[in-house]
């Protein structure tokens, strides 16, 4: 079985499975699906929670639905490197709620943000009221997703044996 960071055996990748494609299955139903007693599942989930690989519970929300019609990934380039600033950079982008996801990348850029937005003159105070203004904010270039052909938060854990 594959090397993890905490000791985890088939039931636990199994359990993490069914829980990355329905966290809202009911205890007793995940317990039929790995085969355990729903005790035994309970204890088995709240001991992935306290090790940290279960991190939270969330509800994916479909953007189309509520109006989020643009899809956009954000490379920017910072020109000031100085710790200071790239913390204040750091913290307002965290402060954004555009912003889904921020990663500090290698290569040209320093950063890369997917954000969304309702429509393109969103976009437009996005990019000009709110990132543009930043003070280490050297380069921005934007990506409007076209069509989305995968996206998951499932990560791939081997089916157990």
């Amino acid at each position: 079985m594959k090397q993890y960071s905490v000791d985890l055996d088939a039931q636990d990748i199994l359990l993490l499975n069914v829980l990355q494609q329905d966290s809202s299955i009911s205890n007793v139903k995940l317990a039929e699906r790995v085969n355990l007693s729903p005790p035994a599942t309970l204890a088995r989930v709240r001991r992935l929670e306290n090790l940290g690989l279960i991190r939270r519970y969330v509800a994916l929300l479909d953007t189309d639905k509520l109006g989020y019609d643009m899809v956009c990934f954000i490379t920017v380039s910072l020109q000031i490197h100085q710790p200071d600033e790239v913390s204040r950079f750091r913290a307002a982008i965290k402060q954004m709620p555009e912003v889904l996801e921020c990663y500090h990348v290698t290569g040209d850029y320093d950063y890369i943000l997917k954000v969304v937005v309702h429509n393109r003159q969103e976009l437009q105070l996005f990019l000009m009221d709110r990132l543009t203004p930043l003070p280490c904010v050297g380069r921005i270039q934007t990506r409007v997703v076209l069509d989305e052909l995968k996206s998951t938060t499932a990560l791939p854990l081997p089916a157990p044996d």
